[in-house]
C-alpha cells in the first residue's frame, strides 16, 4: 500500500463516572486517534483507494507508561509517519513494524499506525480482523475492571450494580491501604463462585509479601502486575510465596518479553494489551508464546472507545484466550460511544464481523469531541 495521507485526532470523551487506580483518577479518556488513507496495487495492477483507524492507548499523562498522548503525537508526526512515507509502495501491517523498528520504544504509537494500516488493508479486502488473527469464536465473555472506590459499601454497590447487568468476572484494582478489606468484602457478599481477581497496576514491593499473601485465602483468579515492570526476577521471587497466581501486564511488552517472564516462572498468566505490546500483529505473537507453554492469557482493556474495543474484542476470541478479558460494553465508561455501541448479552459481547475493525466513528461524535486534529502528507504536515 501506498499512504496517500496520515490524519492524526486527539479526541476527548467523559466517563460516565471517575475511574480511579494505584496511579491517579480519570474523569474523561483523552485518546489519539490515526487514520490512514492511501491505495492496494490489486491483482490485475489496478489501484484500489482504501482507509482505516487505529486508537492509541497513552493515557494523557505518562503515568501507566512512560508514554503519553502529546509524546504520541510527536513521533508519529515527526519520526514515524516520515518513514512509512518513505517506503513507498511497501507498507504493509506485517511491515510496519520493521519499518519503524529505528525509532527506540514508542510501542502504543507503533501500534496505532499498525492498526490503521491492518484495518485499510483487510477493508480492501473485505476480511474481518477477527478472521484475520485466527479467532474460534463470535462473541467473548466479558469481565469489568472496578475502580477504587470511597468506601466498601459503594464498592459492593458498584459491584452488585455491574453481576446485574451480567458482567462474568469482576477484577478490583487494589493499592496500598485499600487491599484486604475491600476484596474479602467482595468476596464474602457473592461467594465463591464469582470470578475474582486483583490488579495493583505495580503498587507494592516484595516487603509488602506478607499482606498479599493473605490474598490467597480469598479464592483469586490472578493478582495483576504486584511489582514493578522491571521486577521480573522479584515477581518470580513473589510468585513462589504464593498460591494466588501472578499475572504480568505492564511488564510484559513483547512476546519475548513473555517468554523470558515464564522462563522466569514470573508469570503463570498474562494479560495482553495490543497498544503496550506493540500492536495486534506482536499480541498475536504473544499468545502463540503464552499457549505453547501452557499459560493463560487474557485481553485487558485501557479505557478504549469503540474502536480499540472492536479490535480488542476480535483478539480476546483466539483461543488461548481462556479467562474473561476486559473487553466490557460500552456503557462501562460511557453514555456514548465513539462508534455503534458495543452491548452485553448474557454476559458476552460479539466479535465484529465486518471488514477491518467492523466499525467506525459516527462522524458527528467524532467531529463533537475532537479537540486537535492534523494531517500528514508526504510533503509534511496541512493544517493543525
Amino acid at each position: 500500500m501506498r499512504l496517500r495521507d496520515i490524519e492524526l485526532r486527539i479526541v476527548r470523551m467523559p466517563l460516565r463516572s471517575p475511574f480511579r487506580t494505584s496511579f491517579g483518577v480519570e474523569t474523561e479518556k483523552v485518546a489519539l486517534l490515526v487514520r490512514v488513507r492511501g491505495d492496494l496495487r490489486g491483482p490485475g495492477g489496478d489501484r484500489v483507494e482504501t482507509g482505516g483507524w487505529g486508537e492509541c492507548v497513552a493515557m494523557e499523562e505518562p503515568l501507566y507508561s512512560a508514554e503519553y498522548v502529546a509524546g504520541a503525537v510527536q513521533v508519529t508526526r515527526d519520526f514515524l509517519a516520515p518513514r512509512l512515507f518513505a517506503a513507498g509502495d511497501a507498507v504493509t501491517a506485517e511491515r510496519v513494524g520493521p519499518l519503524l523498528a529505528g525509532v527506540v520504544g514508542h510501542r502504543m504509537a507503533k501500534a496505532a499506525v499498525e492498526m490503521a494500516v491492518l484495518d485499510a488493508e483487510l477493508r480492501a479486502r473485505g476480511v474481518p480482523l477477527a478472521e484475520h488473527l485466527g479467532a474460534v469464536r463470535d462473541r467473548v465473555p466479558s469481565g469489568v475492571s472496578v475502580g477504587i472506590q470511597p468506601s466498601v459499601p459503594e464498592l459492593l454497590d458498584v459491584v452488585a450494580g455491574y453481576l446485574d447487568e451480567g458482567y462474568v468476572r469482576i477484577k478490583l484494582k487494589i493499592a496500598p491501604g485499600w487491599v484486604l478489606e475491600p476484596v474479602r468484602a467482595v468476596r464474602e457478599r457473592w461467594g465463591d463462585d464469582l470470578l475474582l481477581q486483583v490488579d495493583a497496576n505495580a503498587a507494592f514491593t516484595l516487603a509488602d509479601a506478607p499482606l498479599l499473601q493473605r490474598l490467597d485465602e480469598l479464592g483469586l483468579l490472578l493478582i495483576e502486575q504486584p511489582l514493578a515492570e522491571d521486577d521480573l526476577v522479584q515477581h518470580a521471587e513473589l510468585a513462589r510465596m504464593l498460591r494466588t497466581p501472578v499475572c504480568l501486564d505492564e511488564s510484559v511488552v513483547s512476546a519475548r518479553a513473555a517468554a523470558d517472564a515464564i522462563r522466569l516462572g514470573a508469570a503463570r498468566v498474562i494479560n495482553v494489551k495490543p497498544g503496550r505490546v506493540g500492536g495486534y500483529l506482536e499480541a498475536r505473537r504473544v499468545h502463540d508464546v503464552a499457549v505453547a507453554n501452557g499459560v493463560a492469557v487474557w485481553c485487558g482493556g485501557m479505557l478504549e472507545t469503540g474502536l480499540g474495543r472492536a479490535a480488542n474484542a476480535a483478539l480476546a476470541a483466539l483461543p488461548g484466550f481462556t479467562l474473561p478479558g476486559d473487553v466490557s460494553a460500552s456503557s462501562r465508561f460511557y453514555e456514548t460511544d465513539l462508534t455503534r455501541p458495543f452491548v452485553l448479552e448474557d454476559g458476552h459481547v460479539a466479535v465484529p464481523t465486518g471488514p477491518g475493525l467492523g466499525v467506525e466513528p459516527v462522524p458527528e461524535l467524532l467531529a463533537e469531541w475532537t479537540s486537535w486534529r492534523q494531517v500528514l502528507s508526504p510533503d509534511g504536515p496541512v493544517g493543525g
